[in-house]
């Protein structure tokens, strides 16, 4: 099986916020700074990619999105300040 991620995208510092699972990241990122994502990113202008979670399975990666989403928001923005302090764009690491 392949491994997956879970990631979080916004469009600012504690603005909206996206959390998705992918088991190609930069691709899927790519297709969400486009306007090629989802819809929701799109109407929101998600852009930034501020979390990276890596999952040895896709499995594992799915049942992880499924928790976060359920969080309270506080949790999420806790889970990014741990992670990224200064909230920033991860995407500019990919290809890095």
């Amino acid at each position: 099986m392949k491994g997956g991620y879970v990631y979080i995208m916004t469009n600012g510092p504690s603005g909206t916020l996206y959390v998705g699972v992918t088991a190609h990241l930069a691709a899927r990122i790519t297709q969400h700074r486009t306007g090629e994502g989802s819809d929701f990113c799109r109407r929101y202008g998600l852009t930034r990619l501020v979390y990276i979670e890596p999952h040895a399975t896709i499995m594992e990666a799915i049942a992880r999105e499924k928790a976060i989403k359920a969080w309270q928001r506080g949790w999420k923005l806790n889970l990014i300040e741990r992670a990224n302090p200064g909230w920033d764009d991860l995407y500019l690491t990919l290809n890095a």
